[in-house]
């Protein structure tokens, strides 16, 4: 088997031996005879194979970060760990697909070079070591994670378009290898059977626009108005949740809504806590080691304001960007305190902001006290009721009796024949489809979504025209001034044509070249 023109002994020696993990010179195989067997090529499938669930597996780590604090979070409640395991995530895919993809560039130069595929053992067992890590991967996101399967039909819908012409441009490149071997191999049976699966997958590719949509794709003029936005917790990647300094930090972010949760302390103060316990976001363990485990609402107020806020933003650093914080901002930070809800409603009503809370837990067997009591500090605070929107299912009707200025927010889609005018819905973006938010949209239902933190995930909801986002990260959406992209039909179909004919045109070219 004779080197084709340009690939010299030097290059072919040097793509040999990292894959078959022997110092062996070109020459020398040639002369020893040997060539790729069929056994040689189930393993370069299956090589193939690898690299393309890695791949997949890539594309849904990317996605699941915009959720990936919410999975911090409920490691560090189940082993009181904290760690940013995105990294982890990260670094762990990196490397996967590193590996696979080093494999199968090395082995497709192999081919171009006349080289026999000699893939060694070590290499085998890695390739099956890392099939079953990523199969382990999507098993687990499966089962503990399901929702995220709704974040990648929505991602889609932002990456489709863009997915399909780097889909096209890879498989316009295995053209080259591809005949290289057809050429090559004496059997005319797999020759056919290459070139028809090949020939299957292009023309699947070629029409697969015709089943891609994309609330983006529209003209300009169509693009309905930018979200709202609602800080969760206020701005939790500039300061401490729920503190006051977030609230603040979220006024800065052009926020209209302050999101936080409200418990209720022993001695009937409502106070702002996410957490069912204080270990997460407070110092409790050094101030009350002995009751540290117990619930938020077992502590009476004095109790709680003793009770460092802060310092765990700067020592833990739950996001990235605590990192860049100014000198005069981690001061602040580190002297924050348990907010009460009467301190939260002032300082939303003198920033002329609304507030929105759930009331935890929802499962306490004093909860309708809980509802009067947080009722009675939103009256007595004098902030306007149509700025407080209330969540909690529990005891609604008692809160329209009592309060009925406070703007209501339900937790559902909407119930047949509803008759509410002004509907408020509050709900994860993995549970609204475009099609529904159109719909509500144009029946004047407000929809907000949580939580919605990557640009390419506001692009789609901000197309879509849902009326606001919860949001972590309010200092990165409030600088987008449009979508990440926008496509008018007419230009994405010429675009379509245009990859589909140099595509054609490339792997034609490739096979007369080959030959």
């Amino acid at each position: 088997m004779a080197d084709p023109p340009g690939c010299c002994s030097t290059c072919a020696t040097c793509l040999l031996c990292p894959y078959s993990c022997q110092w062996i010179t070109a020459k020398k195989e040639k002369r020893k005879g040997l060539r790729t067997t069929k056994y040689d090529c189930s393993w370069f499938l299956f090589l193939f194979g690898v690299f393309l669930f890695t791949l997949v597996w890539l594309y849904f780590a990317i996605i699941i970060l915009n959720d990936f604090h919410n999975f911090n979070e409920f490691i560090f409640r189940e082993r009181k760990l904290w760690l940013d395991w995105s990294l982890v995530l990260l670094i762990a895919t990196a490397v996967l697909i590193s590996y696979s993809s080093v494999l199968l560039v090395l082995a497709l130069c192999l081919q171009l070079c006349g080289q026999p595929l000699k893939l060694h053992w070590v290499h085998k067992v890695l390739l099956i070591l890392t099939a079953l890590v990523v199969a382990a991967a999507f098993t687990g996101l499966g089962i503990k994670w399901a929702e995220e399967w709704q974040s990648a039909r929505i991602s889609l819908q932002a990456t489709g378009p863009f997915l399909h012409i780097g889909t096209v441009g890879g498989m316009t490149l295995l053209a080259w290898p591809l005949a290289s071997f057809i050429y090559r191999t004496r059997s005319t049976g797999l020759r056919v059977f290459l070139l028809l699966v090949y020939c299957a997958a292009m023309i699947a590719l070629y029409l697969a626009p015709l089943g891609i949509t994309s609330p983006c794709i529209m003209e300009e003029n169509q693009l309905p108005p930018k979200p709202a936005l609602v800080g969760h917790r206020g701005a939790p990647m500039l300061a401490p949740e729920n503190t006051l300094m977030s609230l603040h930090k979220a006024v800065e972010c052009d926020v209209q809504v302050f999101e936080t949760d409200v418990m209720v302390s022993a001695d009937g103060v409502p106070f702002l806590m996410h957490d069912e316990e204080l270990t997460r976001t407070t110092n409790v363990q050094a101030v009350f080691p002995e009751r540290a485990a117990l619930n938020s609402t077992a502590f009476n107020w004095t109790d709680l304001q003793q009770l460092d806020a802060g310092s765990w933003f700067l020592e833990r650093r739950p996001f990235p960007t605590v990192q860049s914080l100014s000198p005069g901002d981690r001061r602040e930070a580190a002297q924050q305190r348990i907010p009460s809800l009467q301190q939260a409603l002032e300082a939303a009503k003198q920033s002329n902001i609304s507030i929105m809370f759930d009331l935890r837990p929802e499962n306490h067997s004093d909860y309708q006290n809980f509802v009067n009591v947080t009722l009675g500090v939103i009256l007595q605070s004098g902030i306007p009721l149509q700025q407080v929107l209330w969540l909690p299912d529990g005891f609604r009707e008692d809160v329209k009796q009592q309060a009925p200025g406070v703007q209501h927010v339900y937790g559902r889609k909407r119930l047949e024949n509803e008759q509410e005018p002004g509907l408020h819905i509050n709900l994860p973006y993995q549970d609204m489809s475009s099609e529904e938010i159109r719909q509500y949209r144009q029946d004047n239902i407000s929809v907000n979504l949580y939580v919605v933190n990557q640009p390419w995930l506001f692009s789609v909801l901000w197309c879509s025209g849902v009326s606001s986002v919860t949001t972590n990260a309010c200092q990165v959406l409030k600088e987008m001034k449009h979508p990440i992209w926008l496509l008018p039909s007419s230009t994405y179909f010429m675009i379509w044509v245009v990859v589909d004919c140099v595509s054609f045109l490339i792997i034609i070219w490739a096979f007369v070249l080959m030959k």
